[in-house]
């Protein structure tokens, strides 16, 4: 490739630019956001700002920027501080940092809108540049970005391989368009983000000598900030052992490349070419959103081409699945993302600013997904996530103006089945007719908590990596710069103790709130470890629903299968809003005369380790029947009581998954599992009361 230098005399040297992406989800426990300061984001900029010739770009989600211009007065003026030197350039963003492809645009539009205010009035800049949240593109954003100001994007080089461009075309900036509406990209080289800060400094530079000697005009390293200091190992490496400072200074002092902000090369360098990238992410995040089976093909299958092809062939033709993809695979995501998209709807249309920053924040997007990092199996996300969403609710019902109680009826998940959601005073309650009429919102509206967010046990694709010994280096000879540097955060395998194994239990249905399941005979050991012989076909299945002015009733015309041969069963469930909760009836009309129905409830609380049932530990049988049963811990504000007409005997156990993260893996407390097995002979009526208390 010809050597160009012809944009112009200011950049004789290989322009690099680094940028740092922080982010905490919103409300995020606070001591946690308080280490990645300490440990993280505080070291960054005194180090930084050591060196007057760092240039460098800062994105910071809104509620993190908020958290510490309140909270740490000394890194916010050292923000300010590096701005007006000049030295540093805002990007703009999500305020909440949600997926901007998964947001309406009104929203998409607002949440950058407030972002960009924040960052003019504390910093007295205008940002031009936005950080895509998780690198997620879809050309779709860029008429909305541009009317908010945005010039230019940052994407993976991915999204360009993907598109067919070749890796050494990408040593520069390009241009797209959308609609009419013209937008600047910045890949970011992926061969930076694994040196960067991993490797010892010399080795990036010799890499940006590589780039610069081939002809390249620009290179581009943005990614996130927690890599300098909070993720494992890194504070010593980059702080102590002076990493960065390191970096900083072999950069300043090379010949070939020099730091540069984004805001300079787009006034003196023209755009290589048009680009059109296909909707996606990062590659990991297309292995990561497919279903777990589909994962381990994928893994399998590039390993097996790895062996034939050396270069980026690969990668333009082994593509995952799209981030959206999070939404199908998991449920409970799917439900806390259609719950603001509906909410969306409505609030856009009155124009409320206590309800529209509710909506934005139950927007944010770490709940919604899972990779290296915890997100949808993490309890206090999805606590926060229905937090906002049972606070936008109420604010709803009050601008609205709604007569409660109320039903309303509707496809709220966008799965093609109705739901109903039954407001009341103090409760809202919302059922699934594609689940047979399951409670799946049992929420407390004085305290903002949903009593249902549980989390089904699923496969994961790492799930038998998690038990495997880490690999040796494939050789001991390793270079000498080989030898001081530090694992990334995908290479670092943590090997889990075998006794975990016993977790690794899958539920082949939604674990939500009155399931209905017929078993022969039951047996509680049989439920928690998932091989109880399901003869009904309820768990799983539709229901018809049918709605009433303050109730809702589901019937579903099923069958018991037994040697071969269908018996018709009839399930009818009504629930009703009361003042002190809520009513259920549940009437079983069926052709077999000895069969064992089952309901199961599932219900979650802040602290499920600590979790009693009328005074009793989970971990206690409960061995005498009562009609009255009443959950609660000391960290949940209020606690659920369910009253049966008669008595009937529980069961209960702890749900917890084995989910991978950044410290290797989590046993995680998902909820508490409650079953109430009762003996019917041709037909069953189970009536009830279950409340908030």
């Amino acid at each position: 490739m010809q050597n160009d230098k012809s944009y112009g005399e200011k950049y004789m040297k290989l322009p690099l630019h680094l940028g740092i992406h922080c982010h905490q989800p919103v409300e995020n426990f606070y001591h946690v956001v308080d280490h990645a300061v300490e440990k993280s984001y505080l070291p960054y900029f005194k180090t930084a700002l050591l060196n007057d010739k760092f240039k460098f770009s800062i994105h910071y989600s809104g509620w993190l920027l908020e958290y510490i211009k309140k909270n740490h007065s000394e890194l916010f003026s050292l923000m300010g501080d590096a701005v007006s030197s000049g030295q540093a350039e805002f990007f703009t963003g999500g305020y909440y940092e949600p997926v901007l492809a998964s947001i309406p645009g009104k929203d998409r539009r607002e949440q950058i809108k407030m972002l960009n205010g924040f960052i003019e009035n504390n910093f007295k800049v205008s940002p031009k540049g936005l950080w895509l949240t998780e690198r997620v593109w879809d050309s779709s954003i860029i008429p909305d970005c541009a009317e908010c100001g945005v010039e230019y994007v940052i994407v993976d080089d991915y999204h360009f391989i993907t598109a067919g461009f070749y890796e050494s075309m990408l040593h520069g900036h390009f241009i797209t368009e959308q609609d009419g509406y013209e937008m600047l990209i910045f890949p970011i080289s992926e061969k930076l983000r694994y040196l960067t800060p991993f490797k010892p400094a010399e080795d990036v530079v010799d890499y940006l000598k590589e780039v610069a000697d081939s002809g390249g005009k620009s290179l581009t390293i943005f990614d996130d900030g927690e890599k300098f200091g909070l993720w494992p190992e890194t504070y010593e490496w980059v702080y102590e052992k002076g990493w960065l400072k390191d970096f900083i200074n072999a950069v300043c002092d090379s010949d070939a490349a020099e730091f540069a902000l984004f805001e300079d090369t787009v006034k003196t360098q023209k755009p290589a070419q048009i680009a059109y990238l296909p909707t996606g992410s990062y590659f990991e995040m297309g292995e990561w959103s497919l279903f777990s089976e589909r994962t381990e093909n994928m893994e399998k299958l590039v390993k097996e081409l790895g062996d034939k092809y050396t270069d980026d062939t690969i990668k333009v033709f082994v593509k995952g699945g799209i981030w959206k993809n999070f939404l199908v695979k998991y449920p409970e995501s799917n439900r806390i993302h259609k719950r603001t998209t509906t909410l969306s709807k409505r609030a856009n249309k009155l124009n409320d600013a206590s309800l529209l920053e509710s909506l934005y924040k139950a927007q944010c997007n770490d709940v919604l997904w899972h990779g290296i990092f915890g997100g949808l199996y993490l309890p206090n996300l999805r606590n926060n996530a229905y937090r906002f969403i049972i606070e936008a609710e109420k604010r709803l019902e009050e601008v609205e103006g709604i007569a409660l109680p109320a039903v309303e009826t509707g496809d709220f998940d966008y799965d093609g089945y109705d739901e109903a959601y039954i407001r009341s005073d103090a409760a809202n309650y919302m059922f699934a007719s594609r689940d047979c009429g399951q409670l799946v919102a049992l929420e407390d509206k004085d305290n903002l908590f949903n009593f249902a967010n549980t989390l089904a046990r699923r496969k994961e694709a790492y799930h038998e990596k998690l038990f495997a010994e880490p690999k040796p280096e494939a050789s001991n000879e390793q270079p000498e710069s080989a030898v001081e540097s530090v694992a990334t955060i995908h290479d670092t395998k943590t090997k889990v103790d075998e006794e975990y194994r016993k977790y690794l239990v899958f539920d082949w249905h939604n674990k939500n709130c009155f399931i209905d399941h017929f078993v022969p005979k039951f047996e509680a050991e049989d439920f928690e470890d998932v091989t109880f012989k399901e003869l009904g076909d309820f768990a799983n299945q539709p229901a018809q629903m049918k709605k009433g002015k303050d109730s809702v009733t589901f019937t579903r015309k099923g069958g018991i299968y037994s040697e071969g041969y269908k018996h018709n069963v009839t399930l009818k469930k009504n629930f009703k809003a009361l003042k002190s909760g809520l009513s259920f009836e549940i009437d079983i009309s069926s052709e077999v005369q000895e069969v064992t129905y089952v309901m199961e409830l599932n219900l979650h609380f802040n602290d499920m380790a600590n979790t009693l049932i009328n005074g009793n530990k989970i971990s206690e049988r409960i061995t005498e029947k009562n009609d009255t049963y009443s959950i609660n811990d000391k960290s949940t504000p209020k606690g659920v009581s369910i009253v049966f007409n008669d008595q009937v005997e529980m069961h209960a156990y702890t749900v917890k998954t084995l989910s991978q993260s950044e410290s290797g893996a989590d046993l995680t407390d998902q909820g508490i599992c409650l079953l109430i097995p009762f003996r019917i002979n041709g037909g069953k009526s189970v009536k009830g009361k279950i409340s908030i208390g």
